[in-house]
């Protein structure tokens, strides 16, 4: 039951950080609440890899990549202790 809802609170983060990376695409929706609501949410983590990964040449920005990663290896391992 716990590693159930565990599962499905990083489901439903990952989902925001794709949403956040995917609305970043498109500056219109930045004024959203919706959009503010994940950003909120999802830019204090991304940050954590900003400041570790510049962007490439200015522009080309790895973190969330990187950030992904990091969730999917953090997931498995708390998983694990609760399985």
């Amino acid at each position: 039951m716990i590693a159930q809802s565990l599962k499905l609170l990083f489901t439903c983060y990952t989902l925001m950080l794709f949403i956040r990376v995917i609305g970043s695409w498109f500056p219109q929706f930045r004024a959203h609440n919706f959009m503010r609501f994940i950003a909120h949410y999802t830019d204090p983590y991304l940050n954590i890899f900003k400041k570790i990964i510049p962007p490439i040449g200015g522009i080309v920005d790895i973190s969330p990549m990187i950030g992904f990663f990091c969730l999917q290896i953090l997931e498995k391992i708390v998983l694990s202790f609760f399985r």
